[in-house]
C-alpha cells in the first residue's frame, strides 16, 4: 500500500515538473506574442498565465468533475492547447517577434491570416475570464458519488477463498417421504381347472366415435353487475289508461283552457302542460288559436 501511495505521488510530481518546464519554454512566444498585439511589459509578463494557466485550470478540472462536466472542461483545455500551440508557431516563424521588431499588430504578411492571428490572440484573455469563471463554478458546486461503506474485513483480501474439509460442513438432512399408499383391489378365488370364461358373449365393441368439430370461439361481452333495464314490449297493465283524443277535442280543450289568458301567453309550451299533449299538436293548437283570435279582431276593426 505505502509503494502504490509512492507511485502515485511520485507521478504527480513528474507530471507539475513537465508541465512547469513546458510553461517555460512557451513564456517567451507568448509574451512577445502579446507585445506585438499592443500589450505593454507588465501585460506581456501576464498573457503566458492567461493562455497556459487555463490549461493548467481545466486540466484539474477535468480531474474533479464528471459526466457533461468533464467533457466541457476537456473542450476548453483542448481549445487552449491548439491557440497555444498556434501562437507558438508563429513566434517561430517570425523572427522579428524575438527582438520585438515587429510592428503593432502584424503577425503575418497575408491580411486574412493576420487578422485571423490578431484576433486569437487578443480573445484568449477574455476566454480565460469566462471559461475560467464557469470552470470554478462548476468545481464548486460538485458533489461526488458516495463511496461506499467500508466493511470491518476490508483489509483483508476478497481473492481469498478457504476451503473446509468434508467433516466441517453441514450435513444436509434428506426431506421426509410421504408415502401414498394405494389400496389394490382384493384377489378372487378361481376354481382348480375350471374354465374362467363368461357364459356369455361379450358386446361388441362400438367403433370410437368421430372426432368432435372443434367449438369456434367467439368473442362474449362481459357480464355487468348492474341490473338490466327491461326491454320489449311494454304491458298493457303499464300503459295509461287515458284514451286518446282527437283533433277537435284537443282544440276544444285548448279553447277552453285558454279563453281567459292574453296573446302573450298563448305559447306551445303553455298548451302543452295544460293540455298534457305532445309538443307538435302543442304547436298546431296555439297557430289555430292566435289565428283564430286574429281573424275575429279583424272583423271587430
Amino acid at each position: 500500500m505505502n509503494l502504490h501511495r509512492k507511485g502515485r505521488a511520485a507521478l504527480v510530481l513528474a507530471l507539475v515538473a513537465v508541465v512547469g518546464m513546458a510553461f517555460r519554454v512557451s513564456w517567451n512566444a507568448l509574451r512577445d506574442i502579446a507585445g506585438a498585439v499592443g500589450a505593454d511589459d507588465t501585460a506581456a509578463m501576464l498573457y503566458p498565465f492567461v493562455v497556459d494557466g487555463l490549461m493548467a485550470l481545466a486540466l484539474i478540472a477535468t480531474l474533479v468533475l464528471a459526466d457533461r462536466d468533464r467533457t466541457f472542461a476537456l473542450r476548453v483545455l483542448g481549445a487552449y492547447t491548439v491557440a497555444s500551440l498556434v501562437l507558438n508557431y508563429v513566434h517561430g516563424l517570425v523572427p522579428e517577434l524575438h527582438g520585438r521588431t515587429v510592428d503593432w499588430g502584424r503577425l503575418a504578411d497575408w491580411d486574412p491570416a493576420n487578422w485571423a492571428l490578431v484576433l486569437l490572440a487578443t480573445s484568449l484573455p477574455v476566454g480565460s475570464i469566462y471559461f475560467g469563471s464557469d470552470l470554478v463554478a462548476k468545481v464548486l458546486h460538485h458533489r461526488p458519488a458516495p463511496i461506499p461503506a467500508v466493511s470491518t474485513n476490508a483489509e483483508e483480501s476478497t481473492e481469498t477463498t478457504m476451503k473446509r474439509s468434508t467433516a466441517d460442513l453441514p450435513v444436509s438432512t434428506p426431506a421426509p417421504i410421504t408415502s401414498n399408499p394405494v389400496a389394490l383391489p382384493r384377489p378372487v378365488a378361481v376354481g382348480f381347472l375350471k374354465s374362467t370364461l363368461p357364459a356369455k358373449p361379450l358386446p361388441s365393441i362400438a367403433p370410437a366415435p368421430a372426432p368432435a368439430a372443434p367449438i369456434e370461439r367467439r368473442a362474449v361481452a362481459a357480464e355487468s353487475t348492474r341490473p338490466r333495464r327491461a326491454t320489449g314490449r311494454v304491458p298493457a297493465v303499464a300503459k295509461s289508461t287515458r284514451p286518446k283524443r282527437t283533433p277537435d277535442q284537443l282544440l276544444a280543450e285548448a279553447r277552453k283552457a285558454t279563453a281567459d289568458w292574453p296573446d302573450a301567453k298563448v305559447t306551445g309550451e303553455g298548451i302543452r302542460r295544460a293540455l298534457r299533449t305532445s309538443p307538435a299538436n302543442a304547436r298546431a293548437l296555439r297557430d289555430t288559436i292566435l289565428a283564430e283570435r286574429a281573424a275575429a279582431s279583424a272583423k271587430v276593426a
